[in-house]
């Protein structure tokens, strides 16, 4: 295994880097979720910060284990997504998108300033997301394989709901609302139900990140974030649960494989991100681009 780390090592790809890439594909999956079901939500980065926050306070504060920590966050950021669902997912498109994009910001702020919120209210000094500061000598107990538990469980079930009958609902409803209600979908509990579940895997990303990283912040939660969040399901694609882990995967590697090109390397990483979006609309890891692929090479092995 060590032979295998270094030769990722001399690349760029360390194990820390490898880690990170593991982060953003349970990310990029949360946001798949939505976008598959055709609900167009960019909370996710907002999910993300709660859970994060969550999960290290329980740890760092009441002691609790790792495994709880994701418990805790898991449940916060469901619950949050739950009540936030009610009023924004009556919107659609670009007003959803914009009122979630809103809710990150609000939740950033909040962070900002809970300690001196909660100091007011109860007239004792309170310290617990450090305001501007974060949290800081957080222990790394992320491990590798925590993540690739995790990644498998999701993936096991996104594999199921995407052959039962809600991933055909979710299907028709990212096709057209109106059939999908004529067929007999319940819109409202369908959409509320994928909105929680993204929520979930990005808390659990969060609060494994906050355990791999030593500290968080609340500028780390930022607009930027969203985008990049974002990016990864648009460069592998959003038809197959295999495209957001091709897509956080390639987007996390490109940075660490261009470092040779110092200051020119995110122009690399625009340049690539805008090739595939105009030559490969679908994604890297569309389906029916693969099968292509693997049709004319059996042609001309023939």
């Amino acid at each position: 295994m060590q032979i295998i780390w270094d030769f990722f090592a001399d690349i760029g790809l360390t194990q820390s880097v490898f880690q990170f890439m593991l982060v953003n594909i349970i990310l990029a999956l949360s946001i798949f979720i939505t976008l598959y079901a055709g609900i167009f939500s960019l909370a996710n980065i907002g999910f993300m910060a709660i859970g994060a926050y969550a999960g290290v306070i329980s740890t760092q504060t009441f002691g609790l284990p790792l495994w709880a920590g994701i418990l805790v966050g898991m449940i916060i950021t469901g619950t949050s997504a739950y009540f936030l669902g009610l009023p924004v997912l009556r919107l659609q498109d670009i007003y959803l998108a914009i009122a979630t994009i809103g809710f990150g910001e609000i939740v950033r702020i909040m962070i900002l300033n809970f300690d001196s919120l909660l100091s007011v209210i109860s007239g004792k000094t309170i310290i617990l997301t450090g305001n501007a500061l974060g949290i800081k000598g957080i222990p790394k107990i992320t491990q590798t394989w925590h993540l690739l538990v995790f990644i498998f469980l999701a993936l096991l079930i996104l594999h199921r709901l995407g052959n039962s009958r809600y991933g055909r609902a979710m299907r028709a409803l990212r096709d057209d609302e109106q059939i999908a209600s004529g067929m007999g979908i319940n819109i409202v509990k369908m959409k509320s139900a994928m909105f929680v579940l993204s929520a979930i895997l990005a808390g659990a990303a969060g609060v494994f990140s906050g355990h791999l990283t030593r500290i968080i912040s609340p500028g780390v939660f930022n607009f930027a974030r969203v985008v990049d969040t974002l990016a990864f399901a648009v460069l592998g694609g959003t038809t197959t649960w295999a495209g957001p882990v091709v897509g956080a995967a390639i987007l996390t590697a490109i940075p660490e494989l261009a470092r040779p090109l110092k200051a020119y390397n995110q122009i690399f990483n625009g340049i690539v991100l805008l090739l595939v979006i105009v030559y490969l609309p679908n994604g890297v890891a569309d389906p029916k681009l693969w099968g292509k692929i693997i049709r004319k090479i059996k042609q001309r092995k023939q």
